[in-house]
């Protein structure tokens, strides 16, 4: 119990669990910033419609697919992130693709160095803090790479992509379902190096209640900047028309304002009650600007993120 909680990125589920999920996000940009492919295998293990799957997005067409496979199909490491769903493989060291659908014909291996960790400790395992802690919530979050060089390529549909010296990154969520509203925005495509970006805003229930959950951290060269409900950070200044949203994160410290501009979109399915049966949608064409603060409001760092993922459930703005 104590190793997958200090260790979100391996499997945290078990195969006799009813109306449950699990899924990775293994997100991949070309050095040219002219390809994005994101890969999700996951399985879901629902009331007549178990099946574990891989989730297929082109960032730059918004086409998705969605493969299924049988349950016998989907074997996992103990110990390290090793996930294999038919006859793909994914790691936080590469991933080895072969997937065969009506849509698509995948196949190919991209390499991950240099990975930057997300910071844990005692009290705080991951990104959601002591939250990790917390019995009977309906999702958790992981994150397992902020950001990593990649190497090698994949052929989709007879088309070889070079995703060599290009950004990677890898997130993770599992539980029963998905909240019922939210905001997720991600990029580590800035102009400066080893930066990146996440945040996650979510109306969370909790034993018959709810409350708004904020998790978000900036990466500056392996320096974390967070942003959560767990230190007691705040969210203001939400404004969101005509596919513009832009927000201001506050902790005790610094500010962040965020201005996110929604682009191309896919449809993507997430879970409810561990079946796999809702629609999404989600764009990683998008583009962020960001802009860090210190306590006297004096401007820290500031630059554009490009290729960001960028999901919004409308209904969010009821609760923030």
């Amino acid at each position: 119990m104590l190793r997958r909680l200090y260790n979100p990125g391996i499997f945290q589920g078990k195969m006799t669990y009813r109306n449950y999920f699990e899924g990775w996000y293994f997100k991949h940009v070309s050095a040219d910033l002219k390809h994005v492919w994101s890969f999700i295998p996951g399985i879901s293990l629902a009331d007549n419609d178990s099946h574990s799957f891989i989730q297929i997005i082109n960032g730059i067409t918004g086409e998705t697919d969605y493969v299924e496979y049988p349950t016998d199909e989907f074997a996992w490491d103990r110990i390290r992130l090793y996930v294999k769903v038919g006859r793909s493989v994914f790691t936080d060291s590469y991933i080895d693709l072969n997937i065969r659908s009506e849509k698509h014909t995948v196949s190919g291996k991209i390499k991950f160095k240099n990975l930057i960790r997300y910071p844990k400790t005692l009290l705080a395992p991951g990104i959601m803090g002591w939250y990790s802690f917390v019995p009977f919530m309906e999702c958790k979050h992981g994150v397992v790479s902020v950001g990593h060089d990649l190497s090698g390529g994949i052929s989709v549909n007879g088309v070889m992509t070079d995703f060599t010296r290009g950004k990677g990154y890898i997130e993770k969520d599992w539980g029963t379902s998905f909240p019922e509203a939210w905001i997720w925005i991600q990029s580590n495509n800035f102009s400066i190096p080893h930066t990146s970006f996440m945040l996650s805003v979510a109306k969370i229930p909790w034993l018959g209640k709810f409350f708004t959950g904020l998790i978000s951290f900036l990466c500056l060269k392996g320096e974390f900047y967070l942003f959560s409900t767990y230190n007691n950070s705040s969210l203001s200044d939400v404004k969101y028309e005509d596919g513009r949203l832009e927000m201001t994160l506050r902790n005790k410290d610094y500010s962040l304002r965020l201005t996110a501009v929604k682009n191309l979109s896919g449809e993507l399915r997430a879970p409810q009650t561990g079946k796999m049966s809702r629609h999404i949608k989600e764009s990683i064409d998008s583009e962020i600007s960001v802009s860090l603060f210190d306590n006297k409001n004096r401007l820290i760092w500031e630059d554009t993120g490009k290729r960001a993922g960028l999901e919004i459930i409308d209904k969010i703005f009821e609760y923030i």
